[in-house]
């Protein structure tokens, strides 16, 4: 997979990437990182270290009432490793002040009346049978009890909507955080997107896609695996499975959007962007040719929707 892909040589050429953009284009001092103890966060934090040093880098951590623990540890654990300073700024008064939780779960109570936001947990996920059939991307609500039944209902257009704006308000608070740290140090936000995120529409426009810089957006996950490795990213961030972190059960990315583990959804991809043919994928990957075409058609209809999150603000 990634035939001529250099993790040696991608690292050392977007370290010389930051250091110019930042410093001559931008007119920066350095860089703040908003740092989730995920793969991304870290891998770009060991690049800006190396670009700017670690006096001038910022760790922000930007937990709130559902992060996990292991977030704020993992994070805290690396950058302490590296040398950098770490700030932690808890969104969750602010979240409450916008009535995100509130709008939020009065969305999962009409879709579950038993939902009880005090007790119980819920996250979002989509179809996991991509490779079994052609099947849209409907979003289903998991109610996770405190004895562990599971209570799973589809969700109308109105109730997603409102789930997923009501918690998009935790990217943009972040965001905003980010730059209040940046521009009182005249520093850059430095963003940690990748490429499956940005392609297929699995960011928050002006949250987590508002920022200064994008080293790795060009990047399939797996590309930012390897590039990972070789940089040093610690193993326990490696290992760790790739989570949204927004709501209070956990959940995992392959289950929330991607629908596939990323080897997979890389590799097919990749290579229907060097355009080989269904059935020469099919082959390489030991699939059918209508589960290939599964993947490329929910990989299409991902780009097709989203596209407006990619586009820069319309003028007349």
């Amino acid at each position: 997979m990634h035939s001529g892909f250099n993790p040696s040589e991608e690292a050392a050429r977007l370290v010389a990437w930051l250091k110019n953009s930042c410093i001559s284009t931008l007119k920066r001092d350095g860089g703040v990182i908003g740092v989730s103890g995920g793969l991304d966060s870290a891998t770009v934090l060991h690049l800006a270290v190396s670009a700017f040093g670690p006096e001038k880098v910022i760790v922000v951590m930007l937990p709130d009432r559902d992060s996990s623990p292991d977030s704020a540890m993992l994070a805290e654990n690396m950058a302490l490793r590296l040398g950098v300073k770490t700030l932690t700024r808890d969104i969750t008064p602010a979240l409450n002040g916008f009535g995100c939780y509130e709008a939020r779960d009065h969305a999962v109570k009409q879709a579950v009346p038993d939902f009880d936001p005090s007790a119980d947990k819920f996250k979002i996920v989509l179809p996991q049978n991509l490779l079994g059939e052609a099947s849209l991307n409907i979003f289903s609500a998991v109610v996770i009890k405190p004895d562990g039944k599971e209570i799973r209902r589809r969700l109308t257009p109105s109730q997603v909507n409102e789930i997923v704006a009501a918690s998009n308000l935790k990217q943009r608070a972040r965001m905003m955080t980010l730059y209040h740290e940046a521009e009182r140090r005249n520093y850059a936000v430095i963003g940690t997107g990748n490429k499956n995120e940005h392609d297929l529409g699995f960011f928050v426009k002006y949250g987590d896609g508002g920022v200064d810089l994008q080293p790795i957006r060009h990047l399939f996950k797996t590309q930012v695996y390897a590039l990972a490795k070789e940089i040093g990213v610690p193993e326990d961030i490696l290992n760790r499975p790739p989570t949204t972190d927004t709501y209070p059960a956990d959940t995992t990315q392959e289950e929330f959007f991607y629908r596939l583990p990323f080897e997979l959804l890389d590799g097919i991809w990749e290579a229907h962007e060097k355009a080989l043919s269904a059935e020469e994928i099919a082959s390489t990957f030991s699939l059918s040719v209508d589960q290939v075409n599964n993947v490329i058609a929910d990989i299409r209809d991902k780009q097709r929707t989203t596209e407006y999150l990619r586009l820069a603000p319309l003028v007349p």
